[in-house]
């Protein structure tokens, strides 16, 4: 009775006007709840696609509803509330009417509710078995009402509004009942999600399947009668079938996703460059592979875009609930050992210092540099090869006396320039460096060989679509970068791999705990680890054999042909072994090349480590040596058989410029300077 009392009196109340000042006085001083509604943070793809979703702090699922389809709206209204529009908070037809038919029938027969009144109620948490309940939620609606748009009213229910078990809010359900956004709805999902929210626990459809059909067909029997919706769509409704299982949310990118709601734990809604088609199907590539690869197999793949550092896919691990895998660890940021990925950066720095080129002549022959002696992979020697072969072949005597000759701090100071953190053991660079004896993480791998791509210009490879980009000073020159690039090109794809032409290097890591292919064509970079997080080795696993094929199937998956590689820079000296300058038709090792002898040239301007100040043309001097002189900047030969010892470099630019003079008996120097403006 005290429930039909609580009808009479707010119908009474507002239809007669009573005490209307009173009213007023009493509904301004209303304390209301708070109104900020906490909504899961979402990690979305660049195209606004939902990669992630996170519950609230209680564990409940409650979204932002975003875009919600019109015609729900309007079903809602007309089922729930009919004069939404026209009332204050309250309506007083439908509170009279209610509660007079309480009145006569002894018992409630319809509902006097208003959204409003259900929107207090949530935010309140209260129940609406008591007086007090009831009165609390009138006054509430009326106070909500004065301060709040109907607009705001309709959101708050739109995001609290329960669906049963721990969703609520229009999105939470649409994604977990239809797998959908909420933008689009069929009569028949809007009127079971009208009906839903009435008794959410009653009529879940994932476990009371018939009384969710029944309560869905009164409402589309009430659509009818009201002229809502006509016949026709009533029997196509009652056609499709009501949903049976609650969907999983969605969890792409879930290692990328818990790293970027750590790092930005205000920002509810977060946008990624990351493409959601692209990431769905390299994460079943990632899982493919590793299931049919050796035991607890772990998996990282990595693509971006070089040209804008934009990230496409991210896939940390094969399966982020496998715990026997440790697919909880994003092994894209995992530090592990290069292998023979670092190899190309050398050969690089050696083409860019003018030590080499790739039709350079080289050694693959037992030596020593002092007490280390490096070995190949295969514990064979080729004898005199060129510098393109042994790269190709990923040599490891040549890449060594290679590093010799620039020295182990140089490429640790490229990976450095191009982005990367490098984890040295013992803190100082030996030669082993460029066989991977240097800690580095995919990330960093791939972001160097972006700068590869981008003919040594780094790029800040990035996940947030609004990151600013950050360059830094380039690696090496862009001729040196190309002919790099090139030799890695002429690589023949693995065997049974789709056909695309890439500059691709791989490597296999000391013990074979670690396999690796690292790749790019004119636009895209991407690379794949693979090995066990736990570092335990992995007997017989190479990067060519397992990695590299993954490679190719990812960029296969990111677009039907590759990207053509960019042409050779202007200044690019190609050229067979026979009509190189003859300092470059043989590798000397450092003794050889960087001779002290009496008769060695010397660079009397500018002196190493001067700054100069740019200009149209740079002055240079060389004393000592044998003419004629042959000058390279940044690796690029520039000035060739040129009997004078003065001579000016035109238009050098400015920043780092690395330049060398060789005499005509392979005698040479070397001076670094800095061109200001």
């Amino acid at each position: 009775m005290k429930r039909h009392a609580a009808f009479l009196l707010a119908g009474l109340l507002f239809t007669t006007g009573l005490a209307r000042d009173a009213v007023d006085q009493w509904i301004d001083r209303t304390d209301l709840p708070l109104l900020t509604v906490e909504t899961g943070t979402e990690v979305v793809a660049r195209d606004g696609t939902l990669l992630r979703a996170f519950t609230v702090a209680d564990g409940r699922w409650r979204l932002d509803p975003g875009p919600v389809d019109p015609g729900f709206v309007a079903m809602l209204i007309a089922y729930e509330d009919k004069r939404f529009y026209d009332h204050p908070g309250v309506d007083p037809i439908a509170m009279l009417r209610a509660g007079l038919q309480a009145a006569w029938n002894g018992r409630v027969v319809s509902g006097g509710s208003t959204l409003t009144m259900q929107v207090a109620r949530l935010l309140e948490e209260s129940g609406t078995g008591r007086l007090e309940g009831k009165l609390r939620q009138i006054r509430v609606a009326l106070a909500l009402e004065r301060r709040l748009t109907k607009e705001d009213i309709l959101g708050l229910y739109l995001r609290l509004a329960p669906y049963g078990g721990n969703l609520e809010g229009i999105r939470a359900a649409t994604l977990s009942y239809f797998g959908k956004e909420p933008r689009r709805l069929t009569p028949a999902e809007a009127a079971l999600l009208v009906a839903l929210p009435q008794s959410p626990e009653t009529r879940r459809p994932d476990r009371y399947r018939n009384a969710a059909s029944e309560a869905r067909t009164r409402v589309l029997d009430r659509m009818v009668a009201d002229g809502a919706i006509g016949p026709d769509r009533r029997a196509a409704a009652l056609t499709e079938p009501v949903p049976d299982i609650r969907l999983t949310f969605p969890a792409l990118a879930p290692h990328l996703a818990e790293r970027l709601r750590r790092e930005m734990p205000k920002t509810h809604r977060i946008e990624t460059t990351i493409d959601a088609r692209l990431q769905q199907s390299l994460e079943a590539l990632a899982a493919r592979s590793a299931r049919s690869s050796f035991a607890r197999a772990s998996l990282a793949l990595l693509v971006a875009d070089h040209r804008t550092g934009e990230i496409l896919a991210s896939v940390g691990s094969p399966d982020w609930t496998n715990d026997k895998r440790a697919g909880f660890i994003d092994m894209t940021r995992a530090v592990r050992s290069p292998g023979s990925t670092l190899k190309p950066f050398v050969y690089a720095l050696a083409f860019d210092e003018g030590l080499a080129h790739p039709e350079t002549l080289i050694e693959d022959r037992p030596i020593a540099f002092g007490t280390y002696a490096p070995q190949n992979f295969d514990r064979q020697f080729r004898g005199t090869i060129t510098a393109r072969e042994a790269l190709q072949l990923s040599l490891n005597i040549p890449v060594v006396s290679l590093t010799e000759a620039i020295g182990p701090t140089r490429l640790l100071s490229a990976l450095c320039q191009s982005g990367g953190h490098p984890d040295l053991p013992g803190g100082q660079p030996g030669l082993a460096v460029a066989l991977g004896g240097v800690g580095i993480t995919l990330e960093d791998l791939v972001q160097a060989y972006a700068a590869l791509a981008r003919l040594g210009e780094p790029i800040r490879l990035r996940t947030i679509s609004d990151a600013p980009e950050a360059t830094g000073q380039r690696l090496f020159g862009p001729e040196a970068a190309w002919l790099t690039s090139d030799i890695l090109a002429g690589l023949p794809p693995p065997a049974g791999a789709p056909a695309h032409r890439i500059a691709y290097k791989t490597g296999t890591s000391y013990g074979h705990r670690d396999a690796w292919a690292l790749g790019f064509d004119g636009a895209h970079v991407a690379g794949v680890w693979m090995g066990r997080a736990d570092g335990a080795s992995v007997p017989g696993a190479f990067g060519g054999d397992l990695a590299a094929p993954i490679l190719f199937d990812a960029f296969a998956r990111l677009k039907p042909a590759t990207d053509p590689l960019p042409a050779p820079p202007p200044a690019t000296l190609i050229l067979p072994t026979a009509r190189l300058p003859q300092p470059l038709q043989q590798f000397r090792p450092r003794g050889a090349a960087f001779a002290t002898a009496a008769d060695a040239p010397e660079i009397a301007f500018p002196p190493d480590g001067a700054e100069v100040e740019a200009g149209p043309a740079l002055a240079l001097k060389v004393r000592g040596g044998t003419p004629p002189f042959t000058w390279l900047a940044n690796g690029a030969p520039l000035i060739l058989a040129d009997r004078a010892r003065e001579t000016a470099l035109r238009d050098p630019g400015q920043g780092y410029l690395s330049l060398s003079v060789i005499d005509a008996n392979g005698k040479s120097a070397t001076s670094t300077v800095t061109l200001r403006p």
